[in-house]
């Protein structure tokens, strides 16, 4: 089960809280508390992290309806304390479009730091020494509130132009490089520069400050990974579901008992399964579901299966349904052609035909 905390649905996308909101919090109060601060500051601070949250979110609308204009859905967007993370249903291939969407995020940021800026006005606290900035830590005014917002925005624009994946500097560059170069090669030079930065910031943070060791991992786990999905991506194009999908399938009737199921999991590699009633699909069994409800070997299908679910097409673009088991809790998918159940396609058989392809290729 994720940590993360879900906030609902905004056009079309599930939008989560990333639980590193909750430990920003907890580190906040519990700093604040043990250095004595007053129930004034603990809530100015609370609140304060509230509208960096409302900011990040912003940030991540603006990518959202930019890819939405460019007929892009967007499915999923987690929210962390430095920016966030979306995922879409299929990836732009037009640096141009790239650049757009990738810009759209820091640009609204900019937008609210401009708006920001002449409200306070922030020309106000430019002559300030060190004395008054200390001074002005400790005055909990809505101006102050807004000053120190206008410094975070700033911060997001400019932290996330760091020219390095998973952030937007990331995703500029490799579609500045995409203009001359395949977008494999783009990712590859950009993945390679993100891990010099990365370990750049390692090597810093060992001698100066531990919160950029974090930083050093977040950029060198997201390089990774978008470097092997445009990889994966890449050797799946020209082939479809029916390529990669399991043909020998067992099937179960709704009235069918866990005695029997387990009976085919013994003796079989299958862990999920496809449940048929009159040559219709109705349901899906999951192994984790079969596993909790092992002990009660006269439960009938009906009573553990999932009816809601998804299905893929036999013709359906390889490289498609990859993007669209990234984000599934079970990347399990009956496969069907003419409405007629032919298959299933799971993660691990497409993994494994990433591998043979793989090694094709290279």
């Amino acid at each position: 089960m994720s940590a993360n905390l879900k906030l609902g649905k905004y056009y079309g996308t599930e939008v989560q809280l990333h639980w590193t909101f909750f430990l920003l919090v907890v580190w906040v109060v519990l700093s604040e508390v043990l250095s004595g601060a007053s129930i004034d500051r603990v809530l100015f601070n609370l609140q304060f992290i509230l509208a960096v949250m409302i900011c990040v979110l912003l940030h991540e609308v603006g990518h959202l309806l930019t890819a939405k204009k460019i007929g892009i859905k967007t499915t999923k967007m987690v929210l962390l304390p430095v920016g966030g993370i979306s995922t879409v249903e299929k990836s732009t291939q037009s640096p141009k479009e790239e650049l757009l969407i990738t810009l759209s995020g820091p640009l609204v940021n900019i937008i609210i730091a401009i708006i920001l800026f002449f409200a306070i006005p922030v020309s106000d606290y430019i002559s300030y020494d060190l004395g008054q900035y200390f001074t002005a830590l400790n005055d909990f005014s809505v101006r102050t509130f807004l000053f120190f917002l206008f410094i975070v925005n700033v911060a997001l624009a400019v932290f996330n132009m760091i020219p390095a994946f998973p952030l937007d500097g990331g995703r500029i560059l490799r579609a500045v490089l995409d203009i001359k170069l395949s977008r494999v090669k783009a990712t590859r030079v950009a993945t390679m520069i993100s891990h010099v930065i990365a370990i750049v910031l390692l090597l810093i943070g060992l001698l100066f400050n531990p919160i950029l060791l974090f930083l050093s991992l977040f950029l060198l786990i997201g390089s990774f990974s978008e470097n092997r999905v445009v990889q994966h991506i890449d050797l799946l194009k020209g082939y479809s579901v029916k390529d990669a999908m399991l043909k020998n399938i067992t099937v179960f009737d709704p009235d069918d008992t866990m005695e029997e199921i387990i009976r085919v999991i013994l003796r079989g590699s299958e862990t999920n399964f496809v449940v048929v009633e009159d040559k219709k699909i109705v349901g899906l069994l999951y192994h984790k579901d079969i596993i909790k409800n092992s002990d009660n070997r006269t439960l009938k299908v009906r009573d553990l299966m999932t009816t809601t679910f998804k299905t893929m097409e036999t013709e359906e673009n390889l490289s498609a349904a990859y993007i669209l088991m990234q984000d599934e809790i079970h990347p399990f998918f009956p496969v069907i052609e003419k409405n007629e159940l032919i298959g299933a396609i799971d993660f691990d058989n497409l993994h494994e035909f990433l591998l043979m392809e793989d090694r094709l290729k290279y």
